[in-house]
């Protein structure tokens, strides 16, 4: 079967493998559609997410849709032909924090497409994957493969959503206008929020956040005394998250969340910290919120996609058949020119 590797940084490479045997509680499922999500930009790019350093080929892609080809003798959820969208993690159930409901924390924890232990975790950017019934979530015929692949960032939005509380009526800010940052925006919208303003230094990305239902959007580069009026007054956003992976990013949500509002974490940071104003969460005793991954909030996604509550398609840029998958990764690279870019077989 054909299979997308990353050998190094700026190596990947398109090769043949041998199909992995299924087992009688596991189901073969055919890859139509695969996200090229930011993390495996940076593996791409740069042979490494943060401490995870790629030691062996690692075939990238958490964001997957397919459909299924072969269930083993124990399955009964899914059947030959269905269309499903793809949990990218497996959970033990066992430890500790599965035992408490905190699974995204799973000490044993099976992740598409991650070089946080050896042997790398495999990812679904490859023409089949064997896994296990219950990251088979179906969907129906008129949700699209690429559009059934939003469910994994769309679900770590729904889960940074929750981790804020209840967002009725209060006015929010997302600090970041990249897909996750644009997914938060929409799961803002429909959990309540009164307005949301969208903050990037990219004007192609932030027009795209005007389309799926920002209030406002603010190109702080160009326009950094947007924020100064924010943060006014000790601030006047009630929850902000920040969605960039900057430390400048941060600092401006700590600058302009009011007295006891709500920061929510979910980018990887990243840069200098120099002149992050960090005791004004102590002066302002602001609750900052971290957010990884995602607990339950998959299945939600795939039924919210699927019954049409969220429409997603504004943020598909293209759909790149995988043997042009260089000129995939080459576009989702390019934030002027792409919000999310899909890989397809």
């Amino acid at each position: 079967m054909l299979n997308c590797a990353i050998h190094g940084a700026d190596d990947l490479r398109l090769d043949e493998q041998t199909p992995e045997p299924l087992g009688p509680a596991q189901v073969r499922v055919g890859i139509k559609a695969v996200g090229i999500c930011g993390s495996d930009l940076h593996y791409y790019r740069h042979g490494r997410v943060g401490d995870f350093v790629i030691r062996e080929p690692l075939t990238p892609g958490h964001e997957a849709s397919g459909r299924v080809l072969e269930v083993g003798s124990e399955v009964t959820a899914v059947k030959p032909g269905d269309r499903v969208a793809l949990d990218p993690v497996r959970t033990c159930g066992v430890c500790r924090y599965c035992r408490q409901g905190d699974s995204n924390h799973c000490e044993a924890v099976h992740f598409f497409g991650s070089a946080s232990r050896y042997p790398h975790m495999q990812g679904a950017m490859r023409e089949q994957v064997v896994v296990q019934e219950k990251q088979c979530l179906p969907v129906p015929d008129s949700l699209s493969f690429e559009l059934a692949a939003f469910g994994e960032p769309l679900a770590v939005a729904l889960h940074a959503v929750r981790s804020a509380g209840s967002l009725l009526g209060k006015s929010v800010m997302v600090v970041g206008a990249g897909p996750i940052g644009a997914l938060i925006l929409m799961a803002a919208r429909l959990a309540g929020a009164s307005q949301v303003t969208v903050v990037d230094i990219v004007d192609e990305t932030l027009a795209t956040c005007t389309r799926v239902g920002a209030t406002r959007t603010i190109n702080v580069a160009a326009d950094p005394a947007a924020i100064e009026a924010l943060a006014a007054g000790k601030g006047s956003i009630d929850v902000c998250f920040e969605a960039s992976g900057h430390y400048a990013g941060l600092a401006n949500a700590i600058r302009v969340t009011r007295p006891r509002g709500v920061i929510v974490t979910v980018g990887t940071l990243s840069g200098s910290s120099d002149g992050c104003p960090f005791n004004q969460i102590m002066v302002k005793s602001l609750s900052v919120i971290g957010s990884f991954r995602f607990v339950d909030e998959y299945a939600w996604a795939v039924d919210y996609l699927s019954r049409g509550l969220l429409d997603v398609s504004p943020l598909l840029t293209a759909a790149v058949p995988v043997a042009n998958v260089h000129d995939a990764f080459a576009l989702a690279a390019d934030r002027h020119q792409a919000m999310k870019v899909m890989v397809t077989f």
